[in-house]
């Protein structure tokens, strides 16, 4: 393959920039313009000297060379570390490809690598976690993937399968013993331990996509109930503005905050009452359309006062979300009647607060995700493990069928499990994954 170049680090003014290179040429290419009183280029040194912009214009700089294989794409790499600067770092990046080097395709150093053997499809798709993670949960859900622990999964299924395929195999050879029965027994004894291992992989990974997105927790009710004095609350700072004045809050507020590795996305929605004011009319629509797209609904009252007519309207509005009903200002005498799923708090002595966080976790999730388990927040991965649990159902369900016919089902199961890793994915899903990746990744 032709050596490729790119820029590695963000493009901005700081300590450092790294212009990376990978290819059997990089080496050779590097020491055109790279000059260093070292008489030997060692693997895995730092070489320190000066990197030859233009004529007679130097660049004092740090190099190191990663010897294929052993490096991150299996091939040769020089990377150059220079002083942090936009302009800077474009005139090395020119210099590389003015000596020979191509520009790299986004993700092309990590789909070399995946070609090379360094790395399988879901460890790329988990570095691709890694650096857009957002919380502690989904980090460690990435981390666990980059450490192997789904491709040694995945790998030691396939052998397991490969011993079955054959057994049948064997069984083809000796008609005149009746091994059928024999190894029917087995493929279903087998089919039936990994297809426990794999349905608690799924069951721990239904709350994943709040790892990853968060979960979206609209603050909703009457106007002057004290909405943004709870958002205020949960976030531990004085964000959104607070008075008596009803219709304070004229459109929709959002912020994040984490709570135990999770991130939780609250909408401090507009009172949701009957006005005149055209400005607030728009709020309390953007609110509505909140409460459709919110995961659960706070649906905040004033408990010093009686239940009005507004509370009982909003209440039918928000019928079949998942709501936690919010009996605010508890600082003050009881007035309203007790609700369903209700947790008393005060935004002004936070009483409860640390409670109601706990509250919209376990709502959503339940009682946490155990992130020590292997936790899936790829969509693609997990759609190929409720696919492969698809095909182990029907190999389960096979028992009045021949052993030729079970042998295709396993093998398609096989070939379904390969896709995880990508040792049986096609080329248009690799390069749709990898286009994902950052230039220089």
């Amino acid at each position: 393959m032709d050596s490729i170049v790119s820029i590695s680090t963000p493009l901005g003014t700081g300590a450092i920039s790294i212009v990376r290179m990978s290819g059997k040429d990089s080496l050779g290419i590097a020491l055109k313009f790279f000059h260093t009183k070292q008489k030997e280029i060692k693997p895995r040194y730092m070489h320190f000297g000066k990197l030859e912009i233009e004529n007679n214009v130097f660049e004092e700089c740090l190099m190191v060379y990663f010897k294929a294989p052993f490096s991150y794409t299996g091939e040769d790499i020089v990377e150059f570390q220079i002083h942090g600067g936009v302009l800077l770092a474009q005139k090395v990046l020119e210099v590389c490809l003015k000596y020979g080097c191509h520009m790299a395709e986004p993700g092309e150093f990590s789909k070399r690598a995946f070609l090379n053997g360094k790395i399988t499809l879901d460890k790329a798709e988990a570095i691709i976690g890694e650096i857009n993670a957002e919380s502690e949960a989904e980090l460690n859900s990435s981390l666990q993937i980059t450490n192997g622990k789904l491709a040694e999964k995945v790998k030691n299924e396939q052998e397991k399968l490969t011993e079955l395929l054959a057994e049948i195999e064997v069984s083809f050879d000796y008609p005149e013993y009746d091994y059928e029965e024999i190894v029917k027994e087995k493929i279903f004894d087998v089919i039936g331990k990994i297809s426990k291992i794999n349905k608690e992989i799924i069951e721990n990974s239904k709350g994943a996509i709040y790892l990853k997105n968060g979960i979206n927790v609209a603050i909703v009710g009457r106007a002057n109930v004290g909405k943004s004095s709870v958002l205020n609350a949960l976030l531990g700072e004085e964000r959104a503005i607070v008075t008596d004045i009803e219709g304070t809050t004229r459109d929709s507020l959002k912020e994040s905050f984490m709570h135990k590795g999770i991130k939780i996305n609250l909408i401090d929605t507009a009172g949701i009452r009957e006005t005149q004011d055209v400005v607030e009319k728009l709020g309390i629509e953007r609110s509505l359309s909140s409460i459709d797209r919110a995961d659960l609904v706070l649906f905040v009252r004033d408990g010093s006062v009686q239940e009005t007519e507004e509370d009982l309207k909003l209440e039918k509005k928000i019928n079949g979300k998942v709501v936690i009903n919010l009996i605010n200002k508890s600082d003050k005498p009881r007035k309203i009647k007790h609700k369903e799923n209700e947790l008393e708090i005060s935004a002004l002595t936070m009483k409860n607060i640390e409670v109601l966080k706990d509250k919209i976790v376990e709502e959503i999730i339940g009682k946490g995700i155990d992130t020590n388990a292997l936790v899936l927040t790829n969509e693609r991965q997990l759609n190929i493990l409720n696919k492969c649990d698809e095909w182990m159902q029907k190999i389960l369900n096979a028992k009045d069928l021949s052993v030729d016919v079970i042998a295709m089902l396993v093998k398609n199961l096989w070939n379904e499990l390969g896709k995880i890793t990508g040792n049986t994915e096609n080329e248009d899903i690799i390069t749709l994954i990898f286009s994902k990746f950052c230039l220089g990744k």
